[in-house]
């Protein structure tokens, strides 16, 4: 089953749910006929996928996914190995070898018309880039490389990356996506052109959401949507999610159904975790049935910290906003000066991960701040 994401992602730049100056720099990048190397930015869930992707389709038109290469550095970042996966991507024929992703061509650069489109299959501008320009000369660009969450580059990777740019990208182009544009290096950043997105509002939401309600001939309890998107709160793509699953679930009639699935998964798991950390329980390892072995499974503040990242498809930044939430909920029964230093240590954690690219590192600092004053209150065992 195809994901709603994808089936109801955007078609046009026009349908993209960002302000109208942004919609026009994309439009004016892709129908460039030398397109930059490109920047985009923004919290979670604001478009930037979506974004690159019709920027895609126009710059190298029907046959883009051919020669659109795509690398996702967040989940480079975890796995080991990463600096040798990583020259595996853009040295495809070895790292000895002096044939690189970027200085490819193929034939693509000089005949657009080698690939046949199929019905409904529109340029995202309304017109394909050689008909806008009007017959002028356009660089021969056949080939996007895609660095999504290049924030998680690391120091090492990014000059690599920007010695590739300069040297060796006569015909293709790199584009960036970030959360934090700031943990990349000047050198990287000065040569693409950026464009920042902004949360997306609550308008645009709903009225994303009713688009998709009514191509799929829903009927939401009245004030769901509304629900959708105020617990959404800017993030688009976690609003279609949960309409998506509410949807599956057949629990479309019932308001009641929305705040029950949400507090079934993110909100207790992120109670969990911080009553772990007060008890002084970081690290916990236990002996599980995994797949019929048994294996060491992390439990404790860590673990839990863990599973709301793969299992919630939370980034950092919620965990921040959901913990946040909690701790002014008054569901902790904690003393106030409790309450207070876990939201000192929270903001001091929210300030690290901006500066950070292992965002691990700062929740288990975070966790280890919880657990003092829990001993300092009386809570640890």
């Amino acid at each position: 089953m195809v994901s709603w994401l994808v089936t109801h992602a955007p078609r046009r730049f026009d349908a993209l749910a960002v302000p109208p100056d942004i919609i026009a720099q994309f439009t004016a990048v892709a129908c460039n006929a030398n397109p930059p190397h490109l920047l985009i930015a923004g919290p979670s869930g604001v478009g930037k996928t979506a974004a690159w992707r019709l920027i895609a389709r126009q710059v190298l038109g029907v046959g883009w996914q051919a020669t659109t290469h795509v690398l996702q550095a967040r989940d480079l970042a975890r796995s080991s190995g990463a600096m040798g996966k990583f020259e595996d991507f853009l040295r495809p024929a070895g790292s000895d070898s002096g044939d690189t992703l970027a200085s490819r061509t193929s034939l693509e650069a000089f005949d657009r018309g080698m690939f046949l489109g199929t019905g409904g299959d529109e340029a995202p501008a309304g017109a394909e880039t050689e008909e806008i320009l009007a017959g002028r000369k356009m660089a021969p660009v056949s080939r996007l490389i895609i660095i999504e969450d290049a924030d998680h580059l690391g120091p090492k990777r990014q000059p690599y990356l920007r010695r590739m740019m300069e040297r060796e990208s006569h015909t293709s182009r790199f584009i960036f996506t970030a959360r934090a544009p700031s943990r990349l290096i000047d050198a990287l950043r000065s040569r693409t052109q950026f464009i920042r997105l902004p949360t997306t509002t609550a308008e645009m939401i709903s009225a994303r959401l009713e688009q998709i309600a009514d191509a799929e001939a829903l009927q939401p309890a009245p004030g769901l949507l509304g629900d959708l998107t105020h617990i959404a709160a800017g993030n688009l793509r976690r609003a279609i999610f949960l309409l998506e699953i509410l949807t599956l679930k057949d629990r479309l009639d019932d308001r009641s159904q929305l705040q029950e699935l949400v507090a079934a998964t993110t909100f207790s798991t992120t109670q969990r975790v911080f009553e772990a950390a007060l008890r002084g329980r970081i690290h916990q390892w236990k002996w599980q049935q995994v797949e019929g072995r048994n294996r060491r499974v992390l439990h404790g503040a860590m673990g839990q910290f863990d599973r709301l990242l793969s299992d919630h498809s939370l980034q950092p930044e919620d965990v921040i906003e959901q913990l946040h939430s909690l701790l002014v909920s008054g569901r902790l029964l904690l003393p106030a000066g409790a309450i207070i230093g876990l939201l000192e240590a929270l903001s001091a954690c929210d300030i690290r991960l901006q500066r950070s690219m292992h965002p691990r590192i700062q929740f288990e600092q975070l966790f280890h701040e919880v657990a003092e004053i829990g001993r300092r209150f009386g809570l640890a065992v």
